[in-house]
């Protein structure tokens, strides 16, 4: 289902930022089903935790965090091994997947896991109006601008420098001839905010 509505929403032009949150209170993401886990044979693990892998690379906290499977005699399989890495460093990755430790929010935020940790307000719903003031932050920028950066930001952690720095420039140049740009121009001359359309 989440999948469905990642593709869904890939497709809309109008959405701009999206939140996911969980219905269940003071719980994002448990891990995966385990009990689900053991009914599948071999033969169905593989494809299941690529649709899973697939589908968090389109989406991107919580009070406590870890890569708990070498407990079970695994590793991350959600594609943790590549991305922790990419956050945090090589060694401390090893340690904490290595450990199985779980983190709470302030040690994930010291070593650069989440940007916020949050005191939860009584309606239990801190995170999710951050999210919102995040992106009511994101918003007003220029819709082109902020997807190509996204496309930049994602592709160029994946190679050296150099290439990113060439991703960069594609991405740059993408920006040039859009209607948003003159429009942003115009608005800072003229001293108001721009009325950007995402063209």
């Amino acid at each position: 289902m989440l999948s469905k509505a990642v593709d869904a929403l890939k497709s809309d032009k109008k959405v701009r930022t999206v939140i996911i949150r969980s219905e269940v209170p003071g719980v994002f993401c448990a891990g995966a089903d385990l009990k689900e886990r053991a009914k599948m044979n071999s033969s169905e693990i593989g494809p299941f935790v690529s649709r899973i892998r697939a589908t968090i690379n389109d989406i991107a906290s919580s009070a406590k965090m870890g890569l708990v499977e070498t407990k079970l005699a695994i590793i991350p399989g959600g594609g943790g091994t590549q991305r922790l890495p990419r956050a945090i460093g090589m060694s401390l990755a090893k340690e904490l997947i290595f450990s199985a430790r779980v983190l709470d929010g302030q040690e994930a935020k010291a070593v650069g896991l989440v940007s916020h940790v949050l005191e939860q307000n009584q309606e239990g719903d801190a995170a999710y109006r951050k999210a919102l003031e995040l992106a009511r932050e994101f918003l007003p920028q220029g819709p082109v601008a902020v997807r190509v950066a996204k496309l930049a930001i994602n592709q160029g952690m994946e190679v050296d420098l150099v290439t990113g720095l060439a991703i960069e420039e594609a991405c740059y140049a993408q920006t040039i001839p859009t209607k948003d740009r003159m429009e942003g121009l115009l608005a800072f001359k003229e001293k108001r905010p721009p009325r950007y359309k995402g063209e």
